[in-house]
């Protein structure tokens, strides 16, 4: 039998086997959209006193009054108000609420290298935590002390300040927190299990989750191949939910690495220039049976490349935050022999 044969008879036994199980992935729908003049939603935050969400824009064209603007919206997704966070860049990324009694509101200015501590009504902002001029600031988590985290996309490197903010020290560094892929972020999402025994973090360019003990070494690979590994987050049972900015989806691993789900997609530009489904999601939260996903859309030819999304990033015109059932759905229990 020649090679041609060979193969076709491959395909002919393929086309007759059952189906393989699929992912379900749900469908993901529009929670809100960002008011005119507003682009690139990326940070995501909600305030568990109130319900109210929080978004910042990572807007690299530059806002009318040139600070960066946090977005505010109530539980149904109407607007509330718009927060021009004061002595900011207009490039914002992550942003949480402190765990501690203040509640305070901090929030990431990549731009300029520091952690803001803004105020929720006003936007007035005081000087948290402020990095070198190499660093490149992207999201932020707790422990349960209240010690704040901050990953250094471009230095490898995750800081740590006590819960009052101040000058940051080192927790950990590994040149497995950097990257030279593509987009140029390492070290990005991160959260902690729920015993608080280690911490997980993104990294965008390599599409890798790494695992890091509590004690700040080593720094180690979890698990690979989420494509644009971004925001993240845990949920009760340990499970690490993950924005793929690249394919546009959620993946979910359980604690040992292993996928469970893949969750949403990429669906289109809708009437109003708006996404439909996910278009280059960035970062994630938990707000009750649903999960809240930022768009981002960035167009990267900015920072001189494209990806398979750049050209219907471009066709954007209304910037959204997404909402999809949070929930794991069964693969089927299917076998080779069934």
């Amino acid at each position: 039998m020649n090679v041609r044969t060979t193969v076709l008879a491959a395909l002919s036994a393929l086309a007759l086997s059952p189906a393989a199980p699929a992912w379900e992935r749900g469908e993901a729908t529009t929670f809100a959209r960002l008011p005119a003049g507003e682009r690139n939603p990326e940070g995501l935050a909600l305030d568990k006193r109130t319900g109210d969400v929080y978004v910042a824009n990572f807007d690299f064209r530059g806002t009318n009054d040139g600070l960066g603007h946090v977005i505010v919206f109530n539980k149904e997704g109407k607007v509330r108000r718009v927060l021009s966070v004061q002595h900011s860049t207009p490039l914002l990324l992550g942003l949480d609420f402190h765990p501690g009694p203040t509640n305070a509101l901090l929030v990431i200015d990549f731009g300029a290298q520091q952690v803001l501590n803004v105020d929720r009504r006003t936007g007035a902002s005081t000087v948290f935590t402020k990095l070198d001029s190499a660093a490149g600031p992207n999201a932020l988590t707790f422990d349960k002390a209240g010690n704040v985290y901050i990953s250094d996309s471009f230095q490898g490197i995750i800081w740590r300040t006590p819960p009052t903010g101040g000058a940051a020290t080192q927790f950990a560094s590994s040149p497995l927190l950097t990257t030279t892929g593509k987009p140029p972020f390492g070290a990005n999402g991160m959260a902690f299990n729920h015993d608080f025994s280690f911490m997980f973090v993104a990294n965008t360019g390599n599409d890798t989750i790494l695992k890091i003990p509590a004690s700040g070494a080593p720094v180690v690979e979890f698990t690979n191949s989420i494509n644009g590994a971004d925001g993240v987050a845990i949920d009760e049972q340990d499970n690490i939910w993950v924005c793929a900015n690249q394919s546009d989806e959620i993946v979910v691993v359980d604690k040992t690495g292993k996928a469970i789900a893949k969750l949403g997609d990429f669906d289109g530009i809708g009437g109003r220039g708006e996404p439909r489904g996910f278009l280059f999601p960035a970062s994630l939260v938990f707000s009750g049976e649903f999960v809240l996903v930022t768009n981002l859309s960035l167009d990267t030819t900015g920072f001189g490349f494209q990806t398979v999304d750049t050209q219907w990033t471009q066709q954007v015109k209304t910037f959204t935050v997404a909402k999809i059932k949070r929930r794991i759905p069964n693969l089927p229990d299917r076998r080779d022999d069934d």
